[in-house]
């Protein structure tokens, strides 16, 4: 093995965010150096240390290399999402092959691995700095000095418990670690943590952060009240105590302050659209622009320093100005339809046609089935779209879904998509990056967590309410209880929340990821085995560990 890889994985028990090592080199400390000991000395330089830990989760939305998405291990080779993109090599290729190309040495498993332990070590400095002195200057704002104190310790133990959340679902046991690493206590001797283990710290973790956090975000991007509660109510549904799950989803939904969107509201409300898609637009997706039902809303600003942008839209919007209509290339990139699309990750033809017709989540609103075409005035400032022969301005142009996605059949740029992650620079609409902000967590998927623990506990009467709130917001048909199982809140899942829930993550929990994938997904599904149900440990973690052997996953 490389002494690069190993410097690299020792790294992650390190303090990797933004911070060197805390052991005094010198007596001197000349001003002009920023060590974690003088940075975490006042409230100022912890809120500094979180805004870091909070971009350090917006990479999630970024890429690991020039063709993979972090996010896109949690969306994709699911049951709603398959490749659309002939890749030779990483996560979108794994999806479509299986077998000996999922292997532990894939540099993005490496990659999301490490990025993760990372946050989980920049959480643990700010804890235990925070817990750990006594020279620390909380004052500052509304709150009391012990309530300022208790906030930061609060948010750092929610984005661990996040960060640990992704590791168990996608690796299942590992190290388990709370303590901030120096350069005096690097461990080369890791156990891996059994994943009961993990989740109990996780849902500790929680539990205090639930205490501490406010119903409201103190600043835009912060985590609030009501997410914390949400994955609370997520955690005691895999641990199997859907009375506990009940409980935290009930405390979500009856916050006041949090509702669903029913009406139309903000920056498009006079132009023709639907209620559910409003809270997507650009200058609608944040609580004060609004949105009642966000939980936590992730930021990203163009030329603002620590803004950074994301490329989701790239991943999953459709190529359709490579469409190729009688010979001509007719549709233009624009602002109005949300940029370029490369679309790396597409959905499947069920997660298309599984809704009804009247539902406005699968409206054009929403879900992208044509385009119509549109002269210069109406592109304007953009040039007007390409006639293809025998065609006018004004005329519909339908997209093809009528053969599923599959190995011999993919990269096809008429191909729908959701419309929820459309959003681009307006000055460069042909660019891979965006600004807008992001949805992370909002409370329809809370009331579908809700509906999951009345099925449970046997309540399907209140399960079919619960889900018929949300059908009725977007005028789909009631459900009776009869009709409400794991599988249909599955597929009402996809309706809600297609690009918004970590998919993988949920057919995981349910125990649903291998059939279901079996059955919906078209470019690959038919390849999928138990193995494959859980990420491999990335070979540099296992060569780097070199006092204490670390098992891999079974079938590796």
């Amino acid at each position: 093995m490389k002494i690069s890889a190993l410097n690299r994985v020792l790294s992650i028990f390190l303090v990797i965010l933004l911070f060197g090592c805390s052991e005094d080199l010198l007596d001197e400390k000349p001003p002009h150096l920023i060590t974690t000991e003088s940075l975490y000395s006042s409230l100022a330089g912890f809120e500094t240390g979180l805004n870091g830990l909070y971009a350090s989760l917006r990479l999630e939305r970024q890429t690991t290399t020039d063709i993979e998405l972090r996010a896109g291990m949690f969306f994709g080779g699911t049951d709603n999402m398959v490749s659309n993109y002939k890749s030779s090599r990483g996560f979108n290729f794994i999806t479509q092959h299986w077998g000996d190309s999922n292997n532990p040495s894939e540099d993005f498993y490496a990659d999301v691995f490490i990025w993760l332990y990372s946050i989980i070590n920049a959480s643990n400095t700010i804890i235990n700095q925070a817990e750990g002195r006594d020279d620390i200057d909380w004052a500052g704002g509304e709150l009391s000095a012990v309530e300022n104190k208790n906030k930061i310790i609060a948010e750092a133990k929610a984005i661990r418990a996040w960060a640990y959340r992704h590791l168990t679902y996608g690796w299942g046991d590992v190290p388990l670690s709370l303590e901030e690493s120096l350069g005096s206590n690097i461990k080369t001797d890791w156990q891996r943590a059994p994943v009961s283990e993990v989740r109990k710290q996780i849902i500790s973790d929680l539990i205090f952060a639930e205490k501490q956090i406010q119903i409201e975000p103190n600043m835009r991007g912060r985590i609030t009240k009501g997410a914390i509660q949400h994955y609370l109510a997520e955690m005691y549904l895999v641990a199997n105590k859907p009375d506990s799950a009940l409980f935290w989803a009930e405390k979500v939904i009856n916050t006041p302050q949090y509702k669903l969107i029913t009406d139309r509201y903000g920056t498009r409300q006079d132009q023709p659209g639907v209620a559910f898609m409003d809270m997507f637009y650009e200058g609608n997706e944040n609580r004060d622009q609004g949105n009642t039902e966000a939980l936590w809303v992730w930021q990203f600003a163009i030329e603002t320093i620590g803004g950074s942008s994301h490329v989701i839209r790239r991943y999953h919007t459709g190529r359709f100005s490579d469409w190729v209509i009688d010979g001509v290339r007719s549709l233009r990139d624009t602002y109005e339809r949300g940029g370029r699309g490369r679309s790396r990750q597409a959905l499947t033809k069920w997660a298309i046609d599984y809704y009804e017709p009247q539902d406005a989540r699968g409206s054009n609103y929403a879900l992208r089935k044509f385009f119509i075409l549109k002269d210069a005035t109406e592109n304007a400032p953009y040039p007007a779209d390409r006639l293809p022969p025998g065609y006018n301005y004004g005329d519909t142009i339908w997209m093809n879904w009528n053969e599923d996605i599959s190995v011999t059949k993919s990269q096809i740029p008429d191909w729908p998509y959701i419309r929820k992650i459309e959003g681009t620079d307006p000055n460069n609409v042909g660019g891979s990056n965006q600004y807008n902000d992001v949805i992370y967590i909002r409370l329809a998927e809370t009331y579908l967590l809700l509906a999951e623990a009345q099925f449970l506990l046997n309540r399907p009467n209140e399960a079919a309410n619960t889900i018929n709130i949300l059908r009725s917001r977007s005028n789909a048909s009631n459900i009776t209880a009869a009709e409400v199982s794991i599988d249909f809140i599955l597929d009402e899942r996809s309706r809600e929340l297609v690009l918004e829930e970590h998919r993988r993550w949920t057919l995981l929990r349910t125990g649903k990821w291998l059939e279901r994938v079996k059955k919906y997904n078209k470019n690959g599904g038919h390849l999928v085995s138990d193995r494959d149900i859980l990420f491999p440990i990335p070979q540099i973690v296992i060569d780097a560990n070199l006092t204490n052997e670390m098992p891999q996953n079974p079938g590796w």
